[in-house]
């Protein structure tokens, strides 16, 4: 007997369901794009979200958002290429229910915006920390600073020391002070496994000032880089990534 499709979690159906080229001379051949299908490309294209980190979100396994997501592309590039309509609509999915914490999508717009409408909106974000600045290796941190946001704009924040933790283990120590962003400079593919799975989001590639960081998130204007990585985790430099600049050679 097969095994049953496990079905797609996904943030909210889009505000548009239609799409088709403008000033065509009559309709043409109708493209079904399924809402797991929009999903996954929202979630991979739109957000810069790794495979793993994708499959986490919407509880599924790697393989299957390979697949999800190639034949969303293949869909896209045929009704961009031939002029076709597309239609989003459908799929073996169900509605994320995490409306008040889910850092993916539609319950909460990323960019700034952390308010529902006409309701408050807290949450916290954590940062790589060290003398003020993003430090640059996620494992070997010694400190992160933890900011409460409300509304859009940060009304506290403390320093808090990993006391020895390292790795994927600070995906748990984050999960306990309830940080759901996290802001830092390297940090390996195995960590943003654990981050994903905790549900945290990531933004890697960061240098500079911690709280000038969060604020340009705050805004929307965060320069970060999505395919971070770092491959040697303190095996030549003591596990400060910003010894070696954290971009000039395997650090995102």
């Amino acid at each position: 007997m097969p095994r049953p499709c496990k079905r797609r979690r996904i943030c909210a159906k889009p505000g548009c369901e239609r799409f088709g080229p403008v000033g065509a001379a009559a309709p043409g051949e109708r493209i079904a794009m399924t809402l797991d299908e929009f999903e996954c490309i929202r979630l991979m294209d739109l957000e810069h979200l790794t495979q793993e980190q994708c499959a986490a979100q919407m509880k599924v396994a790697r393989t299957t958002v390979q697949a999800i997501y190639s034949s969303a592309r293949e869909k896209l590039a045929d009704c961009l290429v031939r002029g076709k309509e597309l239609h989003i609509a459908g799929g073996n999915y169900v509605l994320c229910e995490e409306r008040r914490s889910c850092c993916r999508g539609h319950c909460r717009e990323i960019a700034g915006e952390f308010q529902e409408k006409g309701e408050s909106r807290t949450m916290k974000i954590g940062v790589t920390y060290e003398n003020g600045q993003i430090f640059q290796h996620f494992g070997h941190t010694e400190q992160f600073k933890v900011y409460e946001v409300q509304d859009g704009k940060v009304v506290s924040s403390q320093v808090v020391d990993t006391n020895g933790s390292g790795h994927g283990a600070l995906a748990g120590f984050l999960k306990e002070y309830q940080v759901e962003t996290l802001i830092c400079g390297g940090i390996g593919g195995g960590a943003q496994n654990a981050l994903a799975q905790a549900g945290i989001k990531l933004y890697g590639g960061v240098t500079g000032d911690a709280d000038a960081a969060v604020e340009a998130l705050l805004k929307g204007e965060l320069d970060y880089n999505p395919d971070v990585r770092c491959d040697h985790h303190g095996e030549h430099h003591g596990g400060d990534c910003g010894s070696h600049g954290c971009g000039e050679h395997t650090c995102g």
